[in-house]
């Protein structure tokens, strides 16, 4: 697949700060081995609970067999949004789906695109090629929390996608948890990145800023402890 594109664009929802970097660059340094576990810092409930840990090991692992599920019927071309070092585009190739990922973190991409993936080192809300065209876009592993306002990001998705276009999406296991503050990330050696903006929600409290953007809910799951939906662009 060749894809080119302009850039320069800059959305309102997009800020220059995003997920793990600035500062001593946690995230990167993850990506690159030095540590398995991170640690998102913020006031994620109204009783300002602690840090939720995440593993990043993971992100670079193979897809497990729930990762493989959420590719059942996809649709060429499958966009997936903040891919990192690429683990479900990978799945998504060896299904035979054309993919591509699109990642902030220029590590993230360095390591992807010398796996032989596609990606683009860039924003979701920068220029993408093949806007209105895409079949499938994937929002797993927390990244509906980029740019901490999921109505902007559905919008965005939307308008990404085909007519009949599927997203997917992981959400949190609680329905109607919805919230969106300034975030960092943490590793085990105390390497904290910049403050970014993040957001978690739930399946129900998701629904309506969907709807708003011309997206319907056509499915809502649970397996091996993760929360799904799927919606489809009208």
């Amino acid at each position: 697949m060749t894809l080119t594109s302009a850039r320069g664009y800059r959305s309102p929802a997009q800020t220059d700060a995003t997920f793990g970097a600035g500062g001593a660059e946690p995230y990167a340094e993850a990506l690159l081995g030095a540590s398995h576990v991170l640690y998102l810092h913020g006031v994620r409930s109204p009783d300002g609970s602690g840090p939720a840990a995440m593993n990043a090991a993971r992100w670079s692992a193979d897809a497990d067999d729930t990762d493989h599920s959420l590719l059942i019927g996809a649709a060429s071309p499958v966009l997936d949004i903040g891919c990192g070092p690429g683990r479900m585009l990978r799945a998504a190739t060896t299904l035979g789906l054309s993919a591509v990922g699109v990642d902030v973190s220029a590590t993230a991409v360095r390591i992807a695109i010398a796996a032989g993936l596609t990606v683009l080192n860039r924003s979701v809300f920068e220029p993408i090629p093949l806007e209105g065209t895409w079949g499938t876009l994937l929002l797993v592993d927390g990244n509906i929390g980029i740019g901490g306002d999921p109505r902007a990001l559905m919008h965005r998705c939307a308008a990404l996608l085909a007519s009949g276009g599927v997203l997917v999406i992981e959400v949190s296991a609680d329905p109607d948890h919805e919230l969106s503050y300034e975030g960092t990330l943490e590793d085990a050696q105390g390497r904290r990145s910049a403050p970014f903006p993040w957001s978690e929600i739930g399946a129900r409290a998701l629904r309506p800023h969907a709807e708003t953007a011309g997206l319907r809910l056509v499915q809502e799951w649970c397996v091996s402890g993760r929360s799904f939906v799927r919606f489809v662009r009208e």
